[in-house]
């Protein structure tokens, strides 16, 4: 994730100095990349390149700046200039308020102001590029680029292109944060809250249903996440996680749990059947991955990661709260 010599340095704009704009600050620089990093904020500009340090030296602590966390830190500049920061970007990341129209008018200026071949990437969380870039001249080149937070940990990435987005612009994109160390995922279709979010949202609906109704409390509900799914969830999804559950693949997991899940779903409102065919698509997907006569070695190896994860728990655990030193400020 460091700096690399195979790689030409590439130029990157970050429209948006919060957590989420610093955090790709460090993706960016930590890659290697010459970051501008605006705010119209003078308090953001100012504390920015503090925050970026503090997250580096914190990476560090665990090797992941990959190179001294002050040579990172010198690849970032903090601009209250919007045209000098887009100035010769591949790449401009905008990560502004998730506000359709301030996104509009943003995407306005960058669309007069960034090189005509430079992507314009949002970091929105929900909202379809289409409903703020749809009458630029240059929507071809906009997409949706929904990071984890943070993405200097978190390193999945949605690429979300609109109808009207040019496919060299999405593939350019994948590339581009691909070289920075991030795993980009094409979502095919726009849609509002992406993959990220609807599965986190179905997740939290649920959730809140179940507190609601008195089944259990938040703290419950936490620990079934931390010390059950989440374990699994850390390294697999949630379709290996039922296909190594079930001796005879998903296709055994849908027959034996699909009715339950079905009423599950009819309870919340929510009627979709796990049909036949829709099975059989994600069976196929899976055997694709996986075959029935690697199962059981996979089973082992998920065993062995959940070792592993355990083990580091038990014997690597960031105290809470935080040494009396540390201030929210310092630990980023």
């Amino acid at each position: 994730m460091s700096g690399n010599a195979e790689h030409v340095p590439v130029r990157v704009a970050i429209v948006g100095a919060g957590s989420i704009g610093v955090a790709f600050a460090v993706v960016f620089s930590r890659a290697g990349w010459q970051v501008s990093l605006y705010d119209p904020d003078a308090q953001r500009r100012s504390a920015a390149l503090q925050e970026l340090r503090n997250c580096l030296d914190d990476c560090d602590r665990f090797g992941l700046a990959g190179e001294s966390p002050a040579l990172v830190a010198q690849r970032v500049r903090v601009t209250d200039s919007l045209a000098d920061a887009v100035d010769g970007a591949a790449l401009v990341q905008e990560c502004a308020p998730e506000r359709a129209e301030l996104k509009r008018e943003l995407f306005m200026q960058l669309d007069a102001l960034a090189p005509a071949q430079a992507i314009l990437a949002s970091a929105s969380s929900a909202l379809p590029v289409s409903l703020y870039a749809s009458e630029l001249p240059g929507r071809a080149r906009c997409i949706v680029a929904h990071p984890g937070n943070p993405p200097y940990l978190i390193p999945v990435i949605e690429i979300v292109p609109a109808p009207f987005t040019d496919a060299s612009a999405a593939e350019r994109a994948e590339a581009l944060y691909r070289q920075a160390g991030l795993s980009p995922v094409r979502v095919r279709k726009e849609v509002e809250g992406f993959v990220f979010n609807r599965l986190q949202g179905a997740v939290l609906r649920e959730a809140y249903c179940l507190v609601r109704d008195g089944i259990a409390n938040v703290e419950d509900i936490d620990t079934v996440m931390r010390d059950g799914l989440g374990l699994r969830w850390s390294f697999m999804g949630p379709f290996e996680t039922v296909d190594l559950n079930t001796r005879g693949g998903i296709a055994s997991h849908a027959t034996k749990m699909g009715p339950a899940y079905e009423r599950m779903g009819a309870e919340r409102g929510q009627h979709d059947p796990w049909v036949t065919e829709l099975v059989d698509t994600v069976d196929g997907q899976r055997r694709a991955v996986l075959p029935l006569d690697q199962w059981a070695v996979r089973v082992r190896w998920r065993d062995r990661m959940l070792m592993r994860l355990r083990s580091q728990r038990r014997h690597d655990v960031e105290p809470w709260p935080p040494e009396a030193q540390e201030t929210p400020d310092s630990v980023g």
